[in-house]
């Protein structure tokens, strides 16, 4: 379960693979290069954070990770959550915040809940993935304008407010190179799928803005040279004040961070028709995080665009992850000073296709036309996000889905009194109650569905129906598939309160699963082995034979 693909990978590993590998990996890191630059930029902090982010994180989340070919880097979802920890608590708190966020990745990847952090309500991804794309157009508006502000708020309204205010410094130039990006990024796919049109949108640009000598803001202009070197790892201080102050962007992160690399590798999993390992996934992604922040570098997951541009350029193994990575490493070594030349407003080109590209606005409005719900969960989700922050958003987005899963489940569970001649079609189910003979005395309620704290409050308000108290109650389970605390403590009480009225209680139908939690719970030894039985039969045989035992007492 804890072993990278890449063990299996190389075991049959061959020359074509390889040279397969080889061109995915190269195309792959040349695809990288200009959104690691865009998205370390966008994060608020410096370019070279970026791409050795990619690089490092591209490399280890490739050799020790779960998928076969999963394409590891900074992505455009962590671009919100990264800014506001940068503004708030600066570069080392973001450090610090991705440390953890990578201990915390590596104990779910060891507690097993690769499989669990799957299960996310695909409503609240949506909404939360969406307000991010908004956030992050939001954030090139300036670039895209050419705009002169010297500080843009944090404040998705307080921003806009600022842009509205300074619509009259736009700068034409900026305008045309961004709008010439996007179109590049749209149009040039259809030309060619081997040169990724981000680099020819980025040389591009960059050669006419020199050329011309164009009066547009640049890497170089806002950051100064971009070091063709990685740094030496150091090891951040984490005081306790810190490590509370930071332990929930940190599980933000860790949370996001999961979710998009499983959804990642699920994606790539459809497309080559493969299993990944979900659990070392997560621990890869973690040790990648760790390592990352040691470098100073920034959150790292599994890209979903890269991944399925390493799938459509003929990956095989997990090698042509390792040489994206390398690819980069390259560029970053003996190319990197050229890339203080790239105008800022076409990586704001860039970043605007990427922020439609996660918009999911088919998603969006298929959802807001579905079940009411959903839409709920969707458009809180997408307010929170926007308005408040994503950490706020994921919190309030899954207790909203699990107040309305539980209200649903409820709904699901009915408890009824079945009457003798219990209207079912006796061909569809020979254990129906009219199958039965059933003496005066002798009453059946049926629960239908999980027996959890949903449900309990129904359970209750149903027993109190029973007019005439019977002298033998059976209570069948056959369709009861879960219980849990509530459940056993209400069957507890229900069955305290029918001794007090003379009421013998029998349980029928009861599943494996269910007579093990009843057992754990003392249950069995309380209303007693022979009356808890896994069959109506045997239930009516001995609700019989208490019947006659009780009239015999009476005489």
């Amino acid at each position: 379960m804890f072993k990278p693909q890449l063990v299996d990978s190389i075991k049959d590993y061959s020359k074509s693979k390889f040279m397969s590998d080889l061109s995915a990996g190269v195309i792959v890191g040349i695809v990288a290069l200009p959104l690691a630059i865009a998205f370390g930029i966008a994060s608020g902090v410096t370019p070279e954070k970026g791409l050795i982010t990619a690089v490092i994180a591209g490399f280890i989340i490739s050799a020790f990770g779960g998928s076969k070919v999963q394409i590891g880097g900074p992505t455009g979802a962590f671009i919100v959550i990264v800014y506001g920890i940068v503004q708030q608590y600066g570069v080392n708190g973001l450090i610090i915040a991705t440390f953890l966020a990578g201990i915390m990745l590596l104990i779910m990847g060891f507690a097993r809940l690769g499989s669990i952090i799957k299960f996310f309500p695909h409503p609240l991804v949506v909404g939360f993935t969406s307000g991010i794309a908004l956030i992050i157009f939001s954030s090139q508006i300036k670039d895209f304008l050419g705009l002169q502000i010297k500080t843009v708020p944090a404040d998705f309204i307080e921003k806009w407010v600022v842009y509205f205010n300074n619509f009259g410094g736009i700068n034409n130039y900026s305008f045309v190179i961004t709008i010439a990006t996007v179109i590049i990024l749209i149009v040039f796919p259809k030309v060619s799928r081997k040169i990724p049109g981000s680099l020819i949108a980025l040389i591009g640009s960059t050669l006419v803005v020199q050329y011309f000598h164009l009066p547009v803001e640049t890497i170089g202009s806002k950051f100064g040279a971009i070091p063709n070197t990685i740094p030496m790892p150091t090891f951040p201080h984490i005081d306790y004040t810190t490590l509370q102050k930071l332990i929930q962007p940190a599980f933000t992160i860790a949370l996001l961070g999961g979710i998009e690399s499983l959804l990642s590798a699920v994606v790539a999993d459809g497309m080559i028709g493969s299993t990944h390992k979900s659990n070392m996934e997560l621990v890869a992604q973690g040790f990648a995080n760790i390592t990352v922040s040691l470098f100073g570098g920034i959150p790292a997951t599994g890209a979903i665009a890269r991944t399925a541009t390493n799938v459509k350029n003929g990956a095989k193994t997990p090698v042509a992850g390792i040489i994206h990575a390398l690819t980069l490493l390259l560029i970053m070594l003996f190319f990197g000073g050229l890339a203080s030349h790239i105008p800022m407003a076409c990586l704001a080109g860039i970043l605007i296709v990427v922020a439609y590209n996660m918009s999911e606005w088919e998603s969006f409005v298929s959802i807001l036309n579905g079940p009411k719900r959903d839409a709920i969960v969707l458009v809180v989700s997408f307010l929170l996000t926007v308005l408040v922050d994503l950490t706020v958003a994921i919190e309030i987005g899954m207790m909203l889905s699990a107040f309305i899963f539980m209200e649903r489940m409820s709904k699901m569970t009915s408890v009824n009194l079945l009457p003798r001649d219990e209207n079912r079609d006796e061909k569809d189910d020979p254990k129906a109650l009219s199958c039965y003979f059933l003496p005066k005395g002798i009453e059946v309620f049926e629960i239908e569905g999980p027996f959890f704290f949903g449900a309990a409050a129904k359970f209750k308000q149903e027993m109190k129906i029973i007019e005439n108290n019977p002298e033998v109650l059976i209570l069948r389970m056959r369709f009861v598939p879960y219980i849990d605390e509530t459940g056993l403590h209400v069957i507890e009480e229900f069955y305290h309160e029918s001794r007090k009225k003379s009421i013998q209680l029998i349980l029928s139908g009861v599943q494996p699963q269910i007579y093990k939690e009843l057992e754990r719970a003392g249950l069995i030894n309380k209303i007693g082995e022979k009356n808890v039985l896994t069959v109506i039969d045997d239930a009516i045989e001995r609700a019989n034979e208490v019947l006659i035992d009780k009239r015999k007492n009476s005489i």
